[in-house]
């Protein structure tokens, strides 16, 4: 079989995101849950379905950007589908401005895109405490935005939040006004979106509706006081008011709430006690150093499938020579991802960007060089002290370490039986830096 150079070239963009409803996309699905420390999206589905399907569930999900989380959320949905339950995924950063990010922003959105998913089911909404909101604001926002009987909800606030989005004094007026509504606005969201969806949904023959938040871990890290960091306002202090959505929710986090000071109390208050799952990276080697070959094989095919994605496992292996100028060529791009997704992909993208396949080892290595030089740029003495400290003991200590080592990817973070390790960025290990360590 020959390689389709077009369709591999569409398939290693880095920021192309798998929606594996798509049986497109299905077939470049590689399954890492058994080298990752357990199966993370079987959980939060099984929570859902199996063992509170009636009651409504509040899960939280992180990991490091670009480990493959959205990818994993589109496979719960399609799972959960499969279930019979209406699932609404959406990207939070379609319509909020991460910098600058309030609750109201986060009930607005989930609002809209739950509303606009109903309506395309030809499922009509009653929304009177929204109508009269939207009345009483359209004065500063200097536009009317009218709910009549054949209006829908989502186009109303659709309106609202694209007029905002591009103006932080109108965004700024509208939190001021919304801010002491917010329990009428979690309540009319409950009763008027809500209650009424499920229930018609229920009617079709479905079994609950399932909302999807994705992109939340991208909240920046900046403060909203002398004390306070964003995400810790957003998912701590008014943690208790995001997890009272009376339907199945799945929220994203910042992985940096993993090690700040917050963690219990972003457990119990928004968790209701019960931990984040967090998407580690591939591990390709263990914890002494040798290889981890379940994770090494498993990222070779990822690779493959995207260039011969109908193919079985073996057959594409003796394929490799269309690929990569030697299967050592291809190992040696595997290994220095250090098993982030979107790292290998990036790498990979760069090659086609500098030649046709089968890639020649120079190639690689040049992209490679590339993609170092440009880190290197960014660390200084205390950094690199401190990424030495994590080689020798492989934990990460505090939210201000994890900040400049995980935020910045020099370090990555893997599990295994015994919990979670840290290990340096492999590309990192080939500095003069590092070596003189």
């Amino acid at each position: 079989m020959k390689l389709n150079l077009a369709r591999f070239y569409k398939a290693c963009n880095p920021s192309k995101t798998l929606v594996l409803t798509n049986p497109e996309d299905r077939q470049y699905y590689i399954d890492f849950s058994g080298v990752r420390g357990g199966k993370i999206v079987e959980a939060l589905g099984r929570t859902i379905a199996r063992l509170s399907p009636e009651e409504p569930t509040c899960q939280l999900f992180t990991g490091h950007i670009g480990c493959g989380k959205s990818t994993e959320l589109f496979r719960l949905k399609a799972q959960l589908e499969e279930e019979q339950f209406h699932v609404v995924y959406f990207e939070s950063s379609r319509d909020l401005d991460m910098a600058d990010i309030n609750i109201s922003d986060i009930l607005l959105a989930i609002a809209r895109s739950v509303s606009e998913s109903l309506e395309a089911m030809d499922i009509r909404l009653q929304p009177g405490y929204f109508a009269n909101l939207f009345g009483e604001i359209k004065d500063f926002l200097q536009s009317p935005i009218e709910l009549g009987a054949e209006a829908e909800l989502s186009v109303g606030i659709a309106r609202i939040t694209a007029k905002t989005k591009e103006s932080p004094k109108l965004r700024e007026q509208l939190r001021q006004s919304l801010e002491p509504r917010t329990e009428g606005i979690l309540r009319a969201i409950n009763e008027e979106i809500l209650e009424r969806g499920i229930q018609e949904l229920k009617y079709r023959g479905k079994k609950g509706l399932v909302v999807i938040v994705d992109n939340l871990d991208r909240v920046a890290a900046q403060k909203v006081t002398h004390a306070r960091l964003l995400p810790e306002y957003l998912f701590v202090d008014r943690g208790p008011q995001l997890r009272r959505l009376k339907c199945h929710v799945v929220y994203t986090l910042p992985l940096s709430l993993m090690f700040s000071n917050e963690y219990e109390a972003l457990k119990n208050r928004l968790g209701a006690g019960v931990a984040p799952k967090v998407l580690p990276m591939v591990p390709l080697q263990q914890r002494d150093g040798k290889e981890n070959t379940q994770g090494m094989s498993l990222l070779r095919q990822l690779v493959l499938a995207r260039a011969f994605p109908q193919l079985d496992e073996e057959t594409r292996l003796n394929l490799i020579p269309q690929v990569f100028d030697t299967p050592e060529t291809l190992q040696r791009l595997c290994r220095i991802s250090g098993g982030h997704v979107r790292n290998l992909l990036g790498l990979l993208f760069n090659c086609l960007q500098q030649e046709d396949p089968p890639f020649s080892q120079q190639c690689l290595e040049n992209v490679i060089k590339g993609y170092r030089d440009d880190l290197l740029l960014a660390i200084d003495d205390h950094e690199w002290n401190l990424i030495q400290q994590v080689v020798e003991r492989q934990t990460i200590k505090g939210e201000e370490e994890y900040q400049i080592l995980l935020g910045s990817m020099f370090v990555f973070e893997y599990r295994d039986r015994w919990g979670r390790w840290f290990d340096i960025n492999p590309i990192l290990r080939e500095t003069d830096r590092f070596q003189a360590f």
